[in-house]
């Protein structure tokens, strides 16, 4: 069950990056990927839509060549 748990998360993690042309759709579409993956692990919706949300803009803002 972790395993799968696991792989669940980093194929819905993997998929948010490269999302997002500016600061605001980098942040929501974070946030939702992050919220839906928190929810499918039995995690806090709330905490995975911030980690997420944070998770993605800081990407994009690393390599914004990836994002687009």
């Amino acid at each position: 069950m972790l395993i799968r748990n696991f792989a669940l998360a980093a194929a819905l993690f993997g998929g948010l990056a490269a999302c997002g042309q500016n600061f605001g759709e980098q942040a929501v579409i974070g946030a939702g990927g992050g919220a839906l993956t928190s929810a499918a692990v039995g995690g806090s919706v709330a905490t995975g839509a911030v980690v997420g949300a944070a998770a993605n803009v800081v990407y994009c803002r690393s390599y914004p060549s990836r994002c687009n």
